[in-house]
Parts: structure tokens; C-alpha cells; sequence
């Protein structure tokens, strides 16, 4: 299966992880990511401490737990490539009615899979 097709038919729980430039770590929940048509990865943002970690350290891990018994899911090791401020495409994209009271700027974020990994086990190796 495909990362499309995984995120798209897969429950569970996501988790980002970034740093900033000096290795201070932060872990955030965060919904499943969009996979776009160019092979890249997105996700939606507000300005808060993820997306600051970003914009000195681009790279970051998601880690996707799956629903059920077990420990069932994937680890996936990110490069930040771009992204978009308020654009029509996050109206597009987002899978949750978006509080109309807010006025808070939302980034799509855009990243490269630099390796895939199992939730648990396997070796890493460059």
C-alpha cells in the first residue's frame, strides 16, 4: 500500500517532532499528512512552536501510531521544502471545520521523505 492510500484508510495517531537550531526538542499531535500529487508531504500549521522549530531546523520526524492492538504503524524522517500562508489550497485540504473566530495564519508545509521506517524495530542505516 502506498502512503496515500495508507493515511487515507488508516486510523491513528500522529505525533511531529522538531528542534530548533540548538536542540531544544518539541512533540506536538498532529493529524494524518496530506501526500500531494508531486510525491511530497504536507501538513497544516499554525504559527506555533513546530512551525517556528522549522523555519531555523527544516528537518523533522512524524511518527504515526496505528489504531488497535499493537504497535502497528510508521516513523517517517522529513526535510521542510516550502510552504504556503493562507493559501485556497489548506481551505481545500483540511478535514476539520476550522473555527471561523479565529483569525490565526495557517501554513501548509510542505517535505520531503528522506526514509520510512516501521513504528518499531528495524535498523537504521545511512
Amino acid at each position: 500500500m502506498d502512503l496515500k492510500d495508507y493515511f487515507e484508510n488508516t486510523s491513528g495517531t500522529g505525533i511531529l517532532s522538531t528542534a530548533d537550531n540548538t536542540g531544544n526538542v518539541d512533540a506536538a499531535i498532529y493529524s494524518r499528512p496530506h501526500l500531494m500529487e508531486d510525491g511530497s508531504l504536507a501538513f497544516i500549521m499554525r504559527d506555533r512552536l513546530s512551525h517556528t522549530n522549522l523555519q531555523s531546523n527544516p528537518r523533522a520526524v512524524y511518527l504515526f501510531i496505528e489504531q488497535g492492538k499493537g504497535f502497528n504503524g510508521k516513523r517517517l524522517y522529513l526535510t521542510m521544502t516550502k510552504e504556503e500562508k493562507n493559501s485556497d489550497l489548506i481551505a481545500s485540504l483540511k478535514r476539520r471545520e476550522h473555527n471561523p473566530t479565529t483569525d490565526e495564519d495557517r501554513f501548509l508545509v510542505y517535505f520531503t521523505i528522506d526514509r520510512e521506517r516501521p513504528l518499531v524495530g528495524d535498523s537504521f542505516e545511512e
